[in-house]
């Protein structure tokens, strides 16, 4: 039985330390005066976001690329607040800046997906770029896609998110969490077995989208919007789906604000992991629930009986450290290291926190914008 035990562990060390390697491999794109020439229809998904639209609406007026090349479609998805009269005052207030209100074309059970269509079915642009209503884009975001599409020739784009910074543990405990899913993310590409990206932060050409017919597959599942048409993209076009690893291409989403919907969310994107095609992606989340759950299971063994402490703590360690040398290396990249000092405290509840969360995933119906999805 303890061989199991180190077997799994050093399973995990490697995988991490695989996904170091990767991120090792990938290079640092810098911005560059290279000629906007791209043109883009940037898809916003919303849904009662009266709060947070104003702050991605300031961040689409600050963008440092030309108007004529990009549009912006907000598709409603039956907001109930004043969402719809926020778009409308940015659109009056900023004409130059073209702008399209449209409202969700619901034919499945994935509003967002849905949405995603809606839009794309109306955009003019042949590259699709996707964000969130709470996120904040970076002033060259559209000026990095440009340079990366012109010199890579991708058919889809994956590139950073972060938290906007604050201080509570809630917020450090997530942010920790998020940063490791960026280091694999990022170290996933580097290793030609990318099997994660994030919607608020992605880019993809109209015709490969077609050409994969889309979400078409996954639309009993209410998110997956964007891993699902990863794992279409890298089927049909391995070598052309890659990650753009650029600081200033960032966009910035908020954290949740407290337990119960942090929770909530991590089930919701638990739950679609059983619908994963790729075999990596699977794998990657038998280990790294067979891992947590090791540590768990050793040290209530341990508090049980004293022989398990050795074990626990020889496990834990070494699952410690190679977490930190992933998330220290992806902080840094992100210039995010606030969170870094509470390293330790979270690296012994994540055990806890993942087991419950990989459980109720398999039985527990989540909400999402105010609705009730259930398995």
């Amino acid at each position: 039985m303890i061989i199991v035990f180190l077997f799994i562990a050093l399973i995990y060390s490697v995988l991490i330390i695989g996904f170091f390697v990767g991120f090792q491999k990938l290079k640092t794109i810098k911005k560059t005066d290279l000629p906007p020439k791209t043109t883009f229809s940037v898809v916003v998904p919303f849904r009662n976001e009266t709060a947070n639209l104003p702050q991605l609406l300031n961040s689409f007026e600050q963008l440092n690329y030309p108007t004529h090349l990009f549009e912006i479609l907000f598709v409603n998805d039956a907001s109930e607040d004043n969402s719809c009269v926020v778009i409308e005052n940015f659109q009056q207030q900023f004409p130059h800046i073209k702008t399209n209100l449209l409202q969700n074309n619901r034919t499945t059970n994935s509003p967002k997906k849905d949405a995603i269509n809606t839009a794309i079915s109306s955009s003019k642009f042949e590259w699709i770029v996707t964000t969130d209503a709470d996120c904040i884009v970076s002033i060259y975001w559209l000026q990095l896609f440009n340079q990366f599409i012109e010199a890579k020739n991708p058919v889809l784009i994956a590139a950073p998110v972060i938290f906007k910074k604050q201080n509570s543990l809630l917020f450090h405990f997530q942010n920790l969490n998020f940063i490791s899913l960026m280091g694999s993310t990022i170290g996933s590409f580097g290793i030609k077995k990318s099997f994660m990206c994030n919607g608020a932060n992605l880019c993809y050409q109209k015709t490969a989208f077609k050409n994969v017919n889309g979400f078409e597959g996954n639309t009993s599942i209410a998110s997956g919007d964007d891993v699902f048409l990863l794992e279409k993209m890298v089927k049909n076009y391995p070598e052309q789906v890659l990650f753009l690893k650029s600081a200033e291409a960032t966009v910035t989403t908020n954290s949740e604000k407290n337990w119960s919907l942090y929770l909530n969310q991590q089930i919701r994107w638990a739950s679609k992991s059983t619908a994963y095609n790729s075999n990596f992606s699977k794998f990657v989340g038998i280990v790294v629930l067979s891992t947590n759950l090791l540590v768990l299971s050793l040290f209530i063994s341990a508090i049980l009986n004293p022989f398990f402490w050795k074990y626990f703590l020889v496990i834990f360690i070494q699952k410690t450290i190679v977490d930190f040398i992933l998330i220290k290396k992806t902080s840094d990249f992100l210039i995010n290291n606030n969170s870094l000092k509470y390293f330790l405290l979270v690296a012994f509840l994540y055990p806890f926190f993942i087991t419950y969360v990989g459980i109720s995933s398999t039985f527990k119906s989540y909400t999402w914008k105010g609705r009730v999805f259930k398995k």
